[in-house]
């Protein structure tokens, strides 16, 4: 009788556990809300005038977005609050902020024309982030290692670039108002776009490139501590380069995708010339 009474007793003295997300699973969130923070400081340091730090703000921004989304893999910590969380974010730092510094900074000179030209990426930058959300696990296979179109935080950092130029270079014919306007549309076009862009984040290397990737690596970092500004010039227009690469490389994977379906539709079909054509070479 003894037994189960002290059973009873001990069941209930034992505390009920809280339920609710930890503190580990809210690390990935935190780093989205660090990224907006710092998205809204760069416009802040456009109003003062402090347009280094105002592109740094965006940089940083840049770099967080990239690590919230593989934290939350991490620490298995996903959810539809942090999916929805992370556009508002990309959408107030890669589209709102950057069209506003470039305002401050140059295009307020061509007044009504200046302002059509921020929102228009402001714009685009929204409608990139919900297209983006809207095929989540609806592209075919061979699109995995693909971004349709530009993502936002490079296309926050292609529109800055006449700025970060201009760190470099100081004043030339070529960052008049009225270009960098043009230019501004022109990125927000490519972030609506639907050309395939490399988006690096499955890619594989083999193992004899390791060193040289490494190497490659240490290089960037050096030219960032030592020229931050023309490094992320160099390196943004590598990016601007490597797409229509990235254009060929799909349309050649889209095509043997399709050949692969023909043939299965073939080979269920028993049409033998017609598998035989289909049949890959070599």
């Amino acid at each position: 009788m003894l037994g189960p009474r002290r059973h009873k007793r001990r069941d209930a003295k034992r505390t009920p556990r809280l339920k609710g997300m930890t503190l580990a699973k809210m690390i990935p969130n935190m780093i989205t809300v660090a990224a907006t923070c710092a998205g809204l400081t760069g416009v802040r340091f456009a109003i003062d005038g402090r347009w280094e730090f105002a592109a740094g703000a965006i940089i940083i921004a840049a770099i967080l977005d990239g690590l919230d989304g593989r934290m939350a893999r991490m620490l298995n910590a996903q959810s539809d609050f942090g999916a929805q969380l992370d556009s508002l974010s990309d959408f107030v730092a890669f589209g709102v902020a950057p069209a506003f510094i470039i305002w401050f900074w140059a295009l307020n000179e061509l007044g009504g024309v200046g302002w059509a030209a921020g929102l228009f990426f402001a714009v685009c930058c929204g409608l990139r982030l919900a297209r983006f959300n809207s095929r989540i696990d609806k592209l075919p296979a061979y699109a995995y290692n693909y971004f349709q179109g530009v993502p936002a935080p490079m296309g926050a950092v292609l529109a800055l670039l006449p700025m970060i130029l201009s760190f470099e270079v100081g004043d030339i014919s070529l960052l008049h108002p009225a270009v960098i306007s043009v230019w501004m549309v022109g990125m927000a076009l490519l972030m609506v776009s639907e050309a395939p862009t490399f988006s690096f984040k499955k890619w594989k290397l083999e193992a004899r490139y390791m060193l040289p990737f490494m190497a490659a690596v240490a290089l960037v970092l050096a030219g960032i501590a030592g020229a931050p500004w023309m490094t992320l010039t160099i390196a943004s227009v590598v990016y601007l380069v490597l797409i229509p690469f990235s254009v060929r490389s799909y349309a050649k994977l889209k095509a043997e995708a399709k050949r692969l379906a023909e043939f299965e539709e073939a080979a269920e079909s028993e049409d033998a010339e017609r598998v035989q054509a289909l049949r890959p070479k070599g």
